[in-house]
């Protein structure tokens, strides 16, 4: 049957993980393809083209060898690039994508002021500026582009990890609870959940870290329900594929997943562009 097709999730590397990490927990009976694109990582500091094209590629291929039932666009800048395309040649797919959580920060805020970290590939696209227009008149966005950080998190390089986040945040904005002062952080690509202890303990309890696993996990419950698509008596299996090391993705899985996920095996042939 149709509800027993497994969920595809794709992103540029291992930042979906934090998505599939939600994503298994509201759905622990629903089984999962995870699709990393590491051979062309990272899609931020890539061309809107090359990532639509790219985008597209991949689910024909998760559609054609995983027979999905659903899809979720684990990376802002796939979302940015690629979700409204997605939809209209796929009209019978529910396509999930994820985007900046600016709307419940600002909620939160208490100053009127929040920081966005995200990649130059989403903070310069159409959707983001359409989102950001949108709610101008909630708080205050300090937008500020992350230039090589998903990478070291891609790698999981500490050392540059920290050395980013310090540069990112405490060198760019002021943080604090004080009037004028930023009190809230948007982790606006989905590598940067794997920085959050990192971010608290630079900037202390009383800011407030905002991501977007959890918002794309209930909505694609709901779509799922809507469309009589809910597994309530799958296993909860994750077949993994990727286009870069296997070896590095599985050291991803034990490193950012719940201990007992199984590590991916195997390694996907190469996907070519369309010309």
């Amino acid at each position: 049957m149709d509800r027993d097709r497994p969920i595809g999730v794709f992103d540029s590397g291992v930042g979906g993980l934090s998505i599939l990490r939600a994503l298994r927990a509201e759905l622990p009976r629903e089984d999962f393809v995870y699709f990393s694109d590491a051979g062309h990582a990272p899609y931020g500091e890539k061309g809107e083209a090359f990532v639509s094209n790219r985008s597209l590629e991949i689910a024909v291929d998760l559609l054609e060898q995983h027979r999905i039932k659903g899809l979720v666009v684990a990376c802002n800048t796939a979302t940015a690039a690629a979700v409204h395309l997605l939809r209209a040649r796929h009209t019978r797919l529910p396509v999930v994508g994820v985007e900046p959580a600016l709307k419940p920060a600002a909620a939160l805020s208490k100053t009127g002021r929040v920081c966005v970290l995200a990649t130059r590939g989403t903070l310069s696209s159409a959707k983001f500026h359409g989102l950001l227009t949108s709610l101008r008149d909630q708080a205050d966005f300090v937008l500020v582009p992350c230039d090589g950080l998903a990478a070291a998190i891609e790698s999981g390089d500490e050392v540059a990890i920290r050395e980013l986040c310090r540069r990112y945040t405490v060198e760019v904005c002021c943080f604090g609870t004080g009037p004028g002062e930023i009190d809230t952080l948007v982790l606006g690509c989905t590598h940067y959940p794997f920085a959050a202890e990192i971010f608290r303990e630079l900037l202390g309890p009383s800011i407030g870290l905002v991501e977007t696993g959890q918002p794309v996990a209930r909505h694609t419950r709901r779509l799922l329900e809507a469309q009589g698509l809910l597994n309530p008596q799958g296993s909860g299996q994750v077949h993994w594929r990727t286009t870069g090391s296997t070896e590095a993705l599985r050291t991803a899985v034990r490193r950012w997943l719940e201990p007992g996920t199984p590590a991916p095996a195997e390694t996907p042939p190469p996907l070519r562009l369309a010309a």
